[in-house]
Order: C-alpha cells, then sequence, then structure tokens
C-alpha cells in the first residue's frame, strides 16, 4: 500500500467558521494532517509526493466558473475597502436565480454555499494540492502499481459541489480520484463512510449509472447538511437507483453501524464495481468533537476488514475527521486492513 500527500495543503489554514450565529475556532487545520503522517509512520507505510496533473479532471468535476473563482477569489476579495481577513458570503441567492452576478461580492454568495467554508489566502492553493493527491493516488492504482493507495487530503472534498464549496470542502476529491479511475474502469463505485452526507458527490454523480454513490451518514434531519441525504434520494435519469443513502440516528454504535454497511454493500455487490473509492471520513467516531455518532477504534477495524473483503482495486481519500486524541488510532485501525 501506497500513500499520497503534498505539503502545500497546509497552506490552507482556516482561522474561524460559523456554528449557530457563533464565529468559533475552525476544525479543518493543518494539525490533522500532521496528526494523520504521524499515523502513517507508525504503520510503516510510505508517504510520497503527490504529482500535479493539471486542470483536466478538476474541469471534469467542477464547473470553469467555480475553478476560475477559487483560484482568483482571494485577491478580488482584498481589493475592496475594509476587506475580511477570510471570506465568508454575505447573502446566498437562491439556486434557481438566473443571472451570474458580475461583482465579487454576488460570486462570493453564489459560490460559497455555508459560512463553513471561509477563504483565506492560501486555500486555492491548498485545495488544489488536496484534490491533486486524490488524483495521484488514483493514478496509482489504475496504472496497477498498487492495489490500494491512500490519499491524504486536506481540505476534505465530499461536500463540494461542481460548482459550489460547503462544509469545510472546496474541491470534491472523492469524484476527482473517481473520474480518474474511470479513465481505466468501467465501473467505479464510490462509499462514503464520514458522519456527515456526501452531498456534493451525489450532486456531481446524480444523473450517471457509471458511478454508484453511497454514504451511510447521520440522519440530516437532525446533521448537516440538512437539505440532503434522505433515504429517498435515488438519482435520476440515468442515474436513477444508482445512488444510495444510509441515514442513521444518533448514537449509533458499532453493530448497527455494521448491519448498515452490510445492506449497502449488498447493492454495491449487485453493481459489480470494478473500482472503489471509499470517502473516509472518521468524524463518526465516539470521541470526535461532533459526538454524532458513536463508532469505536476497534469499529473502525471491523469496518476496514469488511471494506477489505470487496476485494477492489480501491482508493482511499481522506475526507472528515476532527482533532481527538484516538484520530490516528482509527485511521490505523482502518488501513491496517489494506497493508
Amino acid at each position: 500500500m501506497k500513500a499520497f500527500y503534498s505539503a502545500e495543503q497546509s497552506l490552507h489554514h482556516p482561522k474561524f467558521y460559523m456554528k449557530n450565529g457563533k464565529a468559533i475556532a475552525a476544525r479543518e487545520l493543518p494539525e490533522r494532517g500532521e496528526i494523520f503522517l504521524t499515523s502513517l509512520s507508525g504503520l510503516e507505510i510510505p508517504v510520497d509526493e503527490a504529482k500535479d496533473f493539471g486542470p483536466g479532471i478538476l474541469s471534469r468535476v467542477h464547473s470553469p466558473d467555480y475553478l476560475n473563482f477559487l483560484e482568483h477569489v482571494y485577491s478580488q476579495w482584498q481589493q475592496l475597502p475594509d476587506a475580511s481577513e477570510e471570506i465568508i458570503p454575505k447573502s446566498s441567492p437562491s439556486r434557481y436565480a438566473s443571472s451570474y452576478p458580475s461583482d465579487i461580492i454576488g460570486r462570493v454568495g453564489w459560490h460559497l454555499m455555508d459560512t463553513s467554508c471561509p477563504v483565506g489566502p492560501g486555500t486555492w492553493k491548498g485545495a488544489y494540492a488536496s484534490a491533486q493527491t486524490a488524483q495521484t493516488a488514483a493514478d496509482h492504482v489504475a496504472r496497477g502499481e498498487s492495489r490500494f493507495a491512500y490519499a491524504l487530503c486536506r481540505p476534505p472534498g465530499h461536500h463540494a459541489y461542481a460548482d459550489g464549496a460547503g462544509g469545510f470542502c472546496f474541491l470534491n476529491n472523492s469524484a476527482v480520484a473517481a473520474e480518474r479511475l474511470r479513465e481505466t474502469y468501467e465501473r467505479v463505485a464510490i462509499i462514503d463512510i464520514d458522519l456527515h452526507h456526501g452531498n456534493g458527490t451525489q450532486a456531481i454523480f446524480w444523473n450517471r449509472r457509471d458511478v454508484m454513490t453511497v454514504s451511510l451518514h447521520a440522519d440530516p434531519a437532525a446533521c448537516y447538511p440538512h437539505y440532503w441525504g434522505y433515504s429517498h434520494e435515488r438519482g435520476a435519469d440515468d442515474g436513477y437507483g444508482y445512488n444510495l443513502n444510509m441515514p442513521l440516528p444518533a448514537g449509533t454504535g458499532d453493530d448497527v453501524y455494521l448491519q448498515a454497511l452490510e445492506t449497502a454493500l449488498q447493492q454495491v455487490s449487485a453493481f459489480a464495481p470494478d473500482a472503489i473509492v471509499i470517502a473516509q471520513g472518521l468524524d463518526a467516531s465516539e470521541q470526535d468533537p461532533f459526538a454524532v455518532l458513536g463508532i469505536t477504534t476497534e469499529g473502525y477495524a471491523r469496518i476496514g476488514a469488511r471494506l477489505r473483503q470487496l476485494d477492489k482495486p480501491t482508493v482511499i481519500v481522506q475526507e472528515g475527521g476532527y482533532i481527538s486524541p484516538i484520530l490516528g488510532d482509527n485511521l490505523a485501525a482502518i488501513l491496517k486492513n489494506f497493508m
């Protein structure tokens, strides 16, 4: 097994995000990457520097307007009088609005879909490096250089839409990995085990049947992203039936989670994927700061063992999972199964 990382990811260093109307200290920090690197070192998994493949696959996942916005928004924002150090939207339009705004304040509201993804001076370079890390891991697997690869990605990506950021996410790393795998494999399944629903990933592949999207997550009736992630959401047009959501009640522990995973994997098996992307969040942990689900370190070991049994070329893309005493242990519990 090989892991991939880019030190440029640490250039994205948010200072705050909005929770319940208050600005609180950011949770998606460079320190997360340091914890994951320490865990990889303890497992003696080699970590290679991510490559820069350019914008090609990014432009298949994200719209040109959005990529251009992310690259240039910070410098444009700083030209405003009394500009803030980090950018959050002043207002957000209905997504059915017909007019794309020309001014930077309007475009901030258009593309930043909530207040949990402030843009700072290093956000574009950090998010770009994170997406290239996902593509590097997928390329490594697709070329047959290793059957399994881990992409240490931060900021995470699964809440990012084709044209919008949200939930700490800017570029959809798991979607980027899946698109690279699709160049080699006919069918790819994305299995998202983050605490939160992978709404951006769902939306990107909503109309497609070549990429199946599966998400196990806390019930969005009482958890971010609130508006998406319900079991009746199944895809549309050619993609109808190729999206599966498994919302779980607060407090769900290992056994119930593993039962839900087994149900989900029955449908994945019926899809018969040629390759797998695991959107690996670790924030369902019993000690995660979000404290919604209750997965133990042993539970993560069992989850990893079950996913390993799929026995497919697999790219593990890091999503959420925030600083706690057992964060690195939880990563190791999953990855040991793929060594």
